[in-house]
């Protein structure tokens, strides 16, 4: 029985043939009422649906915020199974947004959750957090491996809370490394020797300023979200992220889904940023 292909060369593939970004799908209640929708299930399924419709054949990354579904419960959890299933069935890769982080037989049962074939929550990948320690992920990693998914771990967030953990040096390293860099490193060395890309990367805000004080060459993805509402455009994108702005899979989340529900308005919206990025990039 052959190995799946590995989700780095997928997501390779997807941002070189579709553009590299990545549209969120995160169905909270402002948007909801925005759109006209009631703030229950029905809206849940309607807004889910129309996202997917209008984006899931042409752009490269789905990925939908799992906690938006899951205040609903079981019924909102269905849902979002529907809602990842018919985006992977358009060509679509979809990464889970659900940042689960826990040890042992926990974290192992959180990845057969989302990366074990054959499971209704099945992604291309997951967001995992790492701060119970990064060898904590290792049953994500793992199966990750087996199932050619692939996984982002938070490592420099653009939220200011972050800072106290993510940019803390650690006694260890003779106060040089902070934990963001030891994060990152530990990535490079899980992507050691893949190609086109590795499959696990790094969760990296976009408005976080020139970050040319790190290691940002992991060999893999670098998930880059605060495009658009938070205040990151398109353009600061080499600034950034330097020479690895090749790899960089920028977030958009309120910023085309603010267009909703008219399909037309979400798609030219997307496209937009696509072009953008590539443009960006490709003058980097």
């Amino acid at each position: 029985m052959s190995s799946p292909e590995p989700f780095g060369a997928r997501l390779r593939r997807a941002m070189d043939e579709r553009g590299a970004l990545c549209v969120g799908i995160d169905p909270h209640a402002s948007l909801l009422a925005d759109w006209g929708l009631n703030d229950d299930v029905a809206g849940l399924e309607r807004f889910s649906r129309t996202v997917v419709e209008a984006l899931a054949d042409r752009v490269a990354v789905l990925k939908p915020q799992s906690a938006f579904f899951e205040r609903f419960g079981s019924r909102g959890v269905a849902v979002l199974e529907k809602s990842v299933e018919e985006a992977r069935a358009a060509g679509a890769l979809v990464v889970m947004d659900a940042k689960r982080g826990d040890i042992g037989s926990t974290m192992a049962a959180y990845a057969e959750a989302f990366l074990s074939k054959g499971a209704p929550l099945f992604s291309d990948a997951l967001t995992v957090s790492p701060y119970l320690g990064y060898g904590s992920l290792k049953p994500a990693v793992d199966l990750a491996r087996r199932s050619g998914a692939g996984l982002f771990v938070l490592a420099l967030t653009s939220n200011p809370e972050g800072r106290e953990v993510q940019h803390a040096v650690r006694a260890e390293d003779g106060g040089g490394r902070n934990v963001g860099a030891t994060v990152l490193a530990h990535l490079a060395a899980e992507n050691a020797g893949e190609a086109p890309m590795g499959s696990f990367g790094a969760v990296v805000g976009a408005t976080l300023g020139d970050l040319s004080s790190y290691d940002l060459e992991i060999n893999g993805p670098l998930l880059a979200p605060g495009i658009g509402a938070q205040g990151a455009t398109p353009a600061d994108l080499p600034g950034v992220f330097g020479a690895a702005v090749r790899h960089v899979v920028p977030n958009v989340s309120r910023g085309v889904l603010r267009h909703g529900p008219d399909v037309t308005a979400l798609r030219a919206s997307a496209e937009g940023f696509a072009a953008e990025i590539g443009a960006a990039v490709a003058a980097s």
